[in-house]
């Protein structure tokens, strides 16, 4: 089997069952549409397997010691970058800017394309369903994040726009940008 397709059937098995935040729609749709928009940037299979697999050690309880043992380091590496240290212990609204800042630290700090490919093909995925949201529902659909500030979100989303610059010719990233304007407006 082909490292995307082995990625794909692993990602199905660890998120079985799994439902987005506050929405019915099988979880597993995530990860897969984060993949098919790194296809769109990508032949490599490395980075399109690592964008199916990026939610399943924070949201999963797999290893990155797994992910490494059955993709290789590369993959491992991607989805390393993509992974947030929860905070288990402590209520995810009170780590979310924290655990954001070190998340972007990552950007700020990479060479890497792979791993700016992967985050904008996961941001992308996740602006996507908040502009179908805001479109429903407005600025109220945010009671339902653990950061309810509409300024916070907006700071968030717009530096990952800006940190992933480098992939301003590519379609994904044009509506990445696009999206979050629609969402927050374009900003200073």
């Amino acid at each position: 089997m082909e490292l995307v397709s082995e990625a794909i059937a692993f990602a199905v098995k660890a998120h079985d069952g799994m439902r987005r935040k506050k929405s019915e729609s099988p979880y597993i749709l995530h990860p897969m549409e984060a993949a098919v928009i790194v296809g769109t940037m990508t032949n490599d299979q490395n980075l399109i397997a690592a964008a199916a697999l990026h939610d399943v050690v924070e949201d999963a309880n797999i290893t990155l010691d797994e992910i490494e043992a059955k993709f290789g380091k590369r993959v491992r590496e991607l989805v390393q970058s993509e992974t947030e240290d929860k905070r288990a212990d402590l209520p995810p609204a009170s780590t979310w800017r924290i655990r954001k800042e070190e998340s972007l630290s990552v950007l700020k700090n990479t060479d890497d394309i792979g791993v700016l490919m992967v985050w904008l093909g996961d941001k992308l995925a996740n602006m996507r369903s908040v502009y179908r949201d805001f479109k429903v529902e407005g600025i109220r659909m945010w009671q339902r994040f653990n950061q309810k500030d509409v300024a916070e979100q907006a700071w968030y989303y717009r530096s990952i726009a800006d940190l992933t610059k480098r992939l301003s010719d590519t379609s994904a990233w044009i509506e990445y940008k696009t999206l979050t304007e629609l969402v927050f407006g374009k900003g200073e």
